[in-house]
């Protein structure tokens, strides 16, 4: 046993196959035997138990407690691979395919700007001022439908006149969403078209002096 045993390292012996071990020495132990003809036949060899010698007993649970960490962060690492592998491939998968759909986007936005520009292009050969005049109504017409407009007549005398449309268009909206429901407490309403503000008496002495000269001329 201690010539099988010396011929292996700690670790085969404590952790490695020791059914190996005792087939040898049963084989060792036979052939000795049988040189002296003894007449005796070793059945079996079964090693009860494997222990590192007590002068080393601390130095082999630190190097065994070292290598259980070894293995359990190699198990750790393995199981944070298995889950983070997959994760960055299904995102790059999914960042491929936004890029290729935004680049497919951008280059059929492209050509349809361009298909549209050489229509424009076209028809500006053949009517350069009626498409002229029809670019600018459409470019004002996306203006103004995301702006706040409020009609003032400054040519009737001096008195300022205004028409707050967004107001009104939502008065109306609200009448016909709710035609029979009980008017609410709100703010006053905008003045109407005939309505005019109040003025001081220098603004009242200016309009009568632009009267009579409008009525000089």
């Amino acid at each position: 046993m201690r010539e099988v045993v010396g011929r292996r390292k700690m670790d085969e012996v404590l952790f490695g196959s020791r059914q190996q071990i005792a087939d040898e020495v049963r084989v060792a132990m036979q052939a000795m035997l049988d040189r002296y003809n003894t007449g005796l036949l070793i059945s079996a060899v079964a090693i009860q138990n494997a222990q590192p010698p007590d002068q080393v007993q601390a130095a082999f649970d630190d190097a065994s407690k070292a290598v259980q960490d070894k293995e359990r962060q190699i198990n750790e690492g393995q199981a944070y691979a298995n889950d983070i592998v997959p994760r960055a491939r299904g995102n790059a998968a999914r960042l491929i395919q936004e890029a290729d759909g935004y680049r497919v986007k951008v280059v059929e936005t492209a050509e349809g700007d361009a298909s549209r520009f050489r229509q424009v292009l076209a028809e500006y050969a053949k009517a350069p001022a009626v498409t002229r005049e029809r670019m600018y109504l459409d470019t004002m017409q996306q203006i103004f439908s995301s702006t706040n407009k409020l009609l003032v007549d400054t040519h009737n005398s001096s008195q300022l006149l205004y028409l707050p449309l967004e107001h009104l268009m939502q008065q109306g909206a609200a009448s016909e969403a709710a035609p029979h429901a009980p008017a609410a407490a709100s703010a006053p309403p905008p003045p109407s078209v005939g309505a005019t503000e109040s003025t001081t008496p220098a603004e009242h002495g200016r309009d009568t002096s632009r009267s009579r000269e409008r009525e000089g001329r």
